[in-house]
């Protein structure tokens, strides 16, 4: 099962994520968030101390499919917006519009070897991601690139997972999949 869970910033996502594997003991957890400060590293650190001791921990944003080891029936990556703010500070020094193409490129091409690698063992996967597209044209062209990279990797996402929530208010709304 692939599900993809979306929603605002503090919306619940995350933490609806973790619930649909609270009874899973063997679980990794894939964080992509390279804190730089005081506060994300508080933000991560809550994130851990919320998390069963059980699960195991993958801290990467490329080679995903390829560092996924054994002993893990369901995976959460947490999440797709830092991955994709990683990889366009890679990408920095090339011009605008050809870093956005290549951070696409490369975001899609490695999720998609991680859900294939999923769906090829039998594996679980929740993917968690923010919804950017529902808020002000941003003012500079560097936001308004990433914003829509992130738009259009959640759009392909979409398609490939089974399942697709939307989390508001801590509230997930079923958007795609089986009822």
């Amino acid at each position: 099962m692939i599900r993809l869970i979306t929603g605002g910033a503090r919306s619940g996502k995350s933490t609806f994520a973790e619930e649909l594997f609270q009874d899973r003991p063997d679980v990794l957890y894939i964080a992509t968030s390279k804190p730089q400060d005081g506060e994300m590293r508080e933000r991560v650190r809550l994130h851990q101390i919320r998390r069963p001791e059980s699960w195991g921990l993958l801290e990467a944003d490329e080679k995903l499919a390829e560092g996924l080891g054994e002993g893990h029936s369901a995976i959460l990556l947490d999440d797709i917006t830092n991955m994709i703010g990683n990889y366009f500070f890679r990408h920095q020094a090339l011009p605008l519009e050809e870093g956005a193409q290549r951070v696409e490129e490369e975001v899609t091409g490695e999720l998609s070897r991680l859900i294939e690698r999923a769906r090829e063992e039998g594996r679980d996967l929740n993917l968690v991601t923010n919804e950017v597209g529902s808020a002000t044209v941003p003012m500079d062209p560097l936001t308004r690139a990433f914003r829509d990279s992130q738009g259009r990797v959640n759009q392909f996402l979409g398609k490939l997972s089974d399942e697709v929530y939307l989390v508001v208010c801590g509230q997930p709304l079923k958007i795609k999949g089986q009822p």
